[in-house]
């Protein structure tokens, strides 16, 4: 699974098009006294929160991009939304593209009611977009961490969590240090999730590796120096990550985020993930709105939908650390045994500035290729 950035993600990368076929969009200009979705920066615009429901509604449809249903509950989080306004069809479309594509999407079809309407995404790809998207602060704008948010909500944090190793446990010991990966037991088993230069999870492995090899977040190298090692030794395998391959034993032993790890344990009973204790990389992932949707209110909605309690409760049930976590448990709202079966947080959390991030990027443009061929 090619997924997206992730919060400390992939530097500047070309992502190939995503051809969206369509019909020109037919949204004609508001009427006058009408209110212009398309403007709004907030739920006052449209007067109430009920009223923003009924234009959603009048719009009759949600386009939604690169959001896989088994990917930190989005699957219950779509149905839920679908459930709530039936009145709203709603348009999954490319469920396993990058974040780079997501955009390349918006671009590629601007003015037809193809579109996407929102976006999931990594910081890094985020930071780049910024002219691609509408500013919108939803009603628990005020809940969310202010690291978590750009200031005008151009984009917001969302769910998250650690980078992880998850492995069948049937098959392989369980690795208590990352270079446990580079010995014999683990010959032809270990897969990243996607190409660090193109997917977050992927690149946040090699942050990972970096971190638990004694580097730091200023250079990405001992990630990248770790990864070759684990070419050499013949224990890196090539194969892009999935559910389909988790539960057939194709990719045996994977880095990814501990809650996408996590749900393979449906499928395979003796799937387990590790989180290694010392020191932890984390990461957010971003929703914001295409500035050109088809659907402007249906977004809006869509996002006052994504911070409300139910669906960040959800991402929770997903495994994914909610971004009003906090605030939620303050208020007594969050669900208590969910969030008590999060795995325990590493002694040290680290996240990449933006700065690290896009010298990561950079880095990881210019020598990944070489050192894993």
């Amino acid at each position: 699974m090619i997924r997206r950035s992730a919060f400390a993600a992939l530097g500047l990368v070309a992502a190939s098009a995503v051809a969206l076929t369509g019909c020109a969009s037919n949204a004609a200009a508001p009427a006058e006294g009408a209110v212009d979705a398309a403007t709004a920066t907030s739920v006052d615009a449209f007067g109430s929160f009920e009223a923003l429901e009924e234009a959603a509604k009048a719009e009759g449809a949600l386009n939604v991009i690169a959001l896989p249903r088994d990917w930190a509950n989005y699957g219950e989080i779509l149905d839920l939304f679908a459930s709530k306004y039936p009145e709203i069809a709603i348009t999954e479309q490319s469920p396993d593209v990058s974040s780079a594509e997501e955009i390349t999407a918006a671009e590629t079809n601007q003015g037809l009611d193809t579109a996407p309407d929102v976006f999931d995404l990594g910081l890094a790809v985020a930071l780049q977009s910024t002219d691609v998207f509408a500013p919108y602060q939803v009603q628990t704008w005020d809940e969310i961490p202010d690291a978590l948010k750009e200031p005008s909500g151009l984009f917001v944090g969302d769910y998250g969590g650690y980078m992880s190793v998850g492995y069948d446990s049937s098959k392989f010991p369980a690795p208590e240090a990352l270079e446990d990966l580079l010995g014999d037991d683990y010959k032809s088993a270990v897969a990243i999730n996607g190409d660090p230069t193109q997917a977050g999870a992927a690149f946040a492995a090699v942050g990972l590796a970096t971190i638990q090899s004694g580097g730091d977040l200023d250079d990405f190298q001992p990630g990248i120096d770790f990864f070759a090692d684990l070419q050499k030794a013949g224990n890196l395998l090539k194969v892009d990550v999935t559910t389909a391959t988790v539960a057939s034993g194709e990719t045996p032993v994977v880095f990814d985020w501990d809650y996408l790890n996590a749900t393979h344990k449906a499928d395979n009973p003796n799937w387990e993930v590790v989180v290694f204790d010392d020191k932890g990389y984390a990461g957010y992932y971003n929703q914001a709105i295409n500035k050109d949707a088809p659907h402007p209110a249906a977004a809006r909605l869509w996002q006052e939908f994504l911070y409300s309690d139910e669906a960040q409760n959800l991402w929770l049930k997903g495994g994914a650390r909610p971004a009003r976590m906090d605030a939620m448990t303050e208020a007594g709202a969050i669900d208590a045994d969910l969030a008590a079966a999060l795995p325990a947080t590493p002694a040290e959390t680290l996240v990449p500035t933006q700065e690290q991030s896009d010298a990561a990027g950079v880095l990881l443009g210019e020598k990944w290729a070489s050192a894993v061929q």
